[in-house]
């Protein structure tokens, strides 16, 4: 009886395995469709881009990100990612703390409201802002009174670009601070500690790498944005024009190369971004592959 078992174990084993492989040339076709796919719509375009750039020569390329408003939209983009990228860490930490460590009624309603920028198109979130905030809008007349510019200035931007990043840090924090539970976070309260000391020491370093993530992601699109700060920012040159902004200007105005110099400098920073990511999930795995060795018995082969 258990002979005859363990043969029905070993064969029903068998078939799954079996049937979780694929024959040679049904992989083969998978793996170079993805290649081609990745040459033709990703390595190519990114190629053309600092063909593109370089067409006239490095001082030319120079001295296309030189000029006053390639340099002022070069500043804009970083400054406004500076700003934004904090804010969302800040509510993005808070948020996942919240919705994995507590119960509440409206528990759903936030994480769909986390959602909504993912759903919304960033042109209408433009929108959203200038009916706030414009002249004719609903806080227009008292900002107009108090000499307040949101809309067509810096503080315009900036708010696009924290709901258009909103959901990335909390997003990626969200299922990492579930995950790990509360039994840690209990276990240094026993011990004496406070709760600034539990998040710093215990929580924080438990979801390091879902930070960090939720950062890089949130600062590859806070750079990038195009439709929301195109329509609050009044593309004023040299004062509200980010570099995705730039780049339209130039090439509207016949300046491919200076377009896509600037261009190039945004896709060398998404590289650096690809980069840092790439670097951190190998250590992450180097981490996860030595936290196994130690767990393992000393006899173990």
């Amino acid at each position: 009886m258990s002979g005859t078992a363990t043969r029905s174990t070993g064969a029903a084993n068998g078939l799954a395995h079996r049937g979780l492989e694929e024959s040679p040339v049904v992989k083969w076709i998978l793996v170079s469709v993805a290649l081609l796919f990745s040459l033709v719509f990703l390595l190519l375009p990114l190629v053309n881009v600092f063909a593109q750039a370089f067409s006239r020569g490095w001082t030319y390329y120079l001295d296309a990100l030189r000029q006053p408003d390639s340099w002022a939209a070069i500043r804009l983009t970083l400054l406004v990612a500076a700003i934004s990228v904090p804010l969302n860490v800040i509510f993005g930490v808070a948020a996942a703390w919240c919705i994995a460590k507590f119960d509440f009624r409206g528990k759903s309603l936030l994480i769909t409201l986390i959602d909504l920028p993912f759903s919304v198109s960033p042109v209408v979130a433009g929108l959203m802002f200038v009916v706030l905030f414009g002249l004719q809008g609903f806080f227009g007349n008292w900002l107009d009174a108090h000499n307040i510019r949101i809309i067509f200035a810096i503080p315009g931007i900036v708010l696009v670009t924290v709901f258009v990043t909103f959901p990335f840090v909390a997003r990626e924090l969200i299922p990492v601070t579930q995950a790990t539970g509360t039994e840690q976070e209990q276990a240094a309260l026993m011990l004496g500690a406070n709760g600034w000391q539990t998040f710093w020491h215990v929580t924080l370093p438990s979801v390091k790498w879902g930070l960090i993530y939720g950062i890089i992601l949130c600062n590859a699109r806070a750079m990038g944005e195009f439709g929301a700060v195109s329509v609050v920012s009044g593309h004023i040159a040299g004062r509200t024009n980010t570099m995705p902004l730039h780049v339209e200007k130039l090439y509207n105005e016949y300046n491919a190369p200076a377009a896509f110099a600037v261009a190039s400098l945004l896709a060398l920073l998404a590289l650096v971004t690809l980069g840092v990511k790439t670097l951190l999930e190998w250590k992450q795995a180097r981490e996860f592959k030595r936290a196994q060795r130690a767990e393992l018995p000393a006899d173990s082969p």
